[in-house]
């Protein structure tokens, strides 16, 4: 539900709007974490998280001259992002994480097949490609995001969804040659900033944790 939300906005109002919108997704689910995990997010992740969202803000730029009802689609996608993260991280205590990531592939593809009436289009084998390549990539990724969720809080994983933007970067000039602007480029360092403050910090407890007694 939350990525037909995603990308449906994407499909009635800008790339640059939707992606801000959808980038509030870690401030929710870093405000909920203490809440419904019990979590301890003090004023260094807070910071890192704000860093990241500034950063956001000064690659998308976005200007909401034109607001609407489909600018809710996108907070929709936060909220059950929020939710998703929670859950994952909460189920990962009992369930083991090849179930986890099979439950969600499983519930995406019904709720996906359950759109086909209200627009499909029958796509071309290059497009047919590039769907198959993007579920195999985003099973793989949901993994990925299964297994940090059990070893790390969500308030900790979070946030470094905000390095999409950075990757998004990148590969645009490799592959395409878009050469990114100086605004853009301190966005994506204030970035890269925010994640290696959460990384130090969370290896700060860890080695608090494991500190040997006195």
């Amino acid at each position: 539900s939350a990525n037909i939300c995603f990308f449906y906005s994407i499909s009635i109002i800008s790339m640059a709007k939707a992606l801000t919108l959808a980038f509030v997704a870690p401030l929710i689910t870093t405000a909920l974490s203490p809440f419904f995990l019990n979590e301890k997010v003090g004023i260094r992740r807070w910071s890192a998280v704000l860093i990241g969202f500034i950063g956001m803000l000064m690659i998308v730029k976005p200007a909401y001259d034109e607001l609407n009802i489909y600018y809710l689609f996108p907070i929709v996608f936060c909220i059950f992002f929020a939710c998703v993260a929670l859950s994952i991280r909460s189920l990962s205590s009992t369930e083991p994480n090849y179930r986890i990531a099979l439950y969600f592939s499983l519930l995406s593809m019904i709720v996906g097949l359950a759109t086909l009436p209200f627009g499909w289009v029958m796509p071309s084998k290059f497009e047919f490609f590039l769907l198959i390549f993007t579920g195999i990539i985003g099973s793989y990724a949901n993994i990925l995001l299964t297994v940090s969720l059990r070893i790390a809080e969500a308030s900790l994983v979070t946030p470094t969804k905000y390095l999409n933007l950075v990757f998004a970067i990148l590969l645009g000039y490799f592959i395409w040659g878009e050469i990114p602007k100086i605004l853009t480029l301190l966005g994506a360092g204030l970035i890269i900033i925010s994640s290696i403050i959460i990384f130090i910090r969370e290896s700060q407890l860890k080695k608090q944790v494991v500190s040997p007694r006195p």
